[in-house]
């Protein structure tokens, strides 16, 4: 898992040739939106050429938040979109080159193997054979079956060693903190200077009374495949070396990581047992860059109630029940919310560990909701960046909000449960706990995004955050670090009148583009159209009248909330 250090906070388309479909420009037998102030809807845009039609205004200003949606469930899926408004007709719109659709946004390396163990989690990796090397082992298991382990007692792990797991080290480590439900064995190879016994000591006491307590009452409990009644936590220089020392201060390191096949014993590389591999101190740097005993200590724990999810998720989706492993996107989300609820189990004695566990939640929802129209909720497999982690963490904890039944932990826990307990997975695991089609869920989550705690207004109780007021959180941050979090709240739509919106770009998976329509008073009426993209040569989408209509497939979406 990626860390980073931050900052403790306070409280279809057209062929450009025309030979495609193409839309007629929109009038008034368009969808009719007419909404109160506080009221919403999420439009269809197929069954009316994408046309929507909003009314004369009175003698009071308008407002209306429009998000341009795909409500796919399906992960990766992207299309062109256009979104303009005129008074009667379509503006006419002289053509035009936007940039290229975005491509799956470069990962650092520490990313790229977060995401490689998740995809092959999701795989129960079948397709994730190291290179080289045969994908099941002939011979007898490694690390049998049996008690325990002792303090001071030794073995020896097999590890990841390259970020494609390519390659394996076999290291020799030695337990040096054993606790009723964890183990802390560290490689006997470890570079001077690392965490005595008294801090490994306490470690292995977070873990074990707090952190593993935490993620199994949300998420249920983890396999015991080897029966020896505990999670192993191997700390390794292994971990360390993974990155260099440039790429570690230029884009991140692995803090720590739980490799699936662990937990498939016939795997050739298995350590047939729940194993959380975590780097090392090394104050020197001599491994990669340098990591003082005070930053392990941070960071470890975070990385470990995240990495552990991940191990509880695996063992109730593929060992109990015999399914696929979770879909990644929905997979990061859950281990971020762990992140959170890990920090939520220090208040309210210690908000300054509370904000340790959850400012890196926090760093990467900003990226998100700074730049929606860049990033997915439902990234393509393998692929999930740091923003789109952010992404999946709001998503679970507006899901947690709103159909928990509940403001307690314990009420979050008993809904968790059900999302890791059970064969289905992504979009459809979301749609039977919540008992609401996945399209419904994520336009109003979208919504929730911009109204939930908007000043001087009454969002509906379902388009909101209960757990957090979102503004107020990034207002604090910004004016303490302005650097990191440059806006006081980070989703700014465009905005317009609604006779001049004139938006395009791509839309992707679950993701939307936010726009504020302004009416003057006594304003006349106004139509959107929102329609696909054609694209031309390269690529390259062109904007003109002859643009098709939305791929009903995608479930495109443009959902409207009227504000004043």
């Amino acid at each position: 898992m990626l860390r980073r250090s931050l900052l403790l906070f306070l409280g279809v388309a057209a062929c450009k040739d025309g030979s495609g479909p193409t839309l007629r420009p929109c009038t008034a037998a368009g969808f009719p939106v007419s909404l109160a102030v506080g009221q919403y809807v999420a439009i269809d845009p197929v069954p009316d050429s994408g046309c929507t039609v909003f009314p004369a205004n009175g003698a009071l200003d308008a407002e209306y938040v429009v998000v341009s949606q795909l409500a796919t469930g399906e992960p990766g899926k992207t299309s062109s979109f256009r979104l303009t408004g005129d008074t009667i007709l379509p503006a006419v719109l002289s053509a035009a080159l936007a940039a290229p659709a975005r491509a799956d946004e470069m990962l650092s390396p520490a990313e790229q193997f977060h995401a490689f163990l998740r995809h092959g989690d999701e795989t129960r990796w079948r397709e994730l054979v190291p290179a080289g090397g045969r994908a099941f082992r002939s011979g007898p298991l490694l690390g049998p079956a049996g008690p325990p382990p002792t303090y001071g007692s030794t073995r020896q792990f097999k590890v990841c060693s390259r970020l494609n797991c390519s390659q394996f080290a076999t290291v020799t480590a030695t337990a040096l903190a054993v606790k009723s439900k964890v183990a802390i064995f560290v490689d006997n190879d470890a570079p001077p200077g690392g965490l005595d016994a008294t801090q490994l000591d306490a470690l292995a006491d977070l873990f074990d009374t707090r952190l593993y307590a935490t993620d199994t009452a949300a998420f249920g409990v983890e396999s015991d495949i080897d029966a020896n009644s505990v999670v192993l936590v191997l700390m390794t220089p292994v971990v360390n070396r993974l990155v260099t020392a440039a790429e570690c201060q230029q884009s991140g390191f692995v803090a720590g990581f739980f490799y699936g096949a662990d937990l498939e014993p016939t795997f050739i590389n298995s350590n047939a047992g729940e194993v959380f591999y975590s780097l090392v101190a090394d104050p020197g740097g001599t491994l990669s860059c340098s990591h003082s005993t005070t930053s392990v200590q941070r960071i470890v724990p975070v990385t470990f109630i995240h990495e552990f999810q991940h191990m509880i998720s695996y063992n109730q989706h593929v060992l109990l029940r015999g399914g696929d492993g979770e879909v990644l996107w929905l997979n990061e989300g859950f281990s971020h919310y762990a992140e959170e609820l890990g920090g939520r189990s220090f208040l309210p004695a210690d908000p300054t560990t509370f904000s340790r566990f959850t400012i890196g939640d926090l760093f990467n929802a900003y990226q998100y909701l700074d730049s929606t129209d860049k990033h997915f909720l439902l990234p393509t497999a393998g692929i999930g960046s740091l923003a789109e982690r952010g992404a999946a963490w709001l998503f679970v904890r507006y899901i947690v909000d709103r159909y928990s039944g509940g403001t307690t932990v314990t009420q979050w826990n008993a809904f968790t449960r059900q999302l890791l307990q059970t064969t289905a997975t992504g979009a459809d695991n979301v749609a039977a706990v919540t008992g609401q089609p996945f399209e419904t869920v994520v336009t109003q989550w979208a919504l929730a995004n911009w109204v939930s705690d908007l000043p001087g207004f009454a969002a509906p109780a379902e388009l909101k955050y209960d757990s957090w007021p979102f503004r107020t959180t990034y207002a604090s941050l910004n004016a303490q670090d302005p650097t990191n979090f440059p806006k006081p709240y980070p989703l700014t739509p465009t905005q317009s009148a609604g006779r001049g919106v004139n938006l395009s770009g791509t839309l992707r998976a679950g993701s939307g583009v936010y726009h504020r329509t302004l009416q003057a008073p006594n304003d006349a009426g106004f139509t959107l159209l929102f329609a696909a993209g054609d694209r031309g040569p390269f690529s390259t989408l062109v904007l003109g009248p002859g643009s098709g209509p939305l791929d009903p497939t995608l479930v495109p979406r443009l959902s409207v909330i009227r504000i004043k």
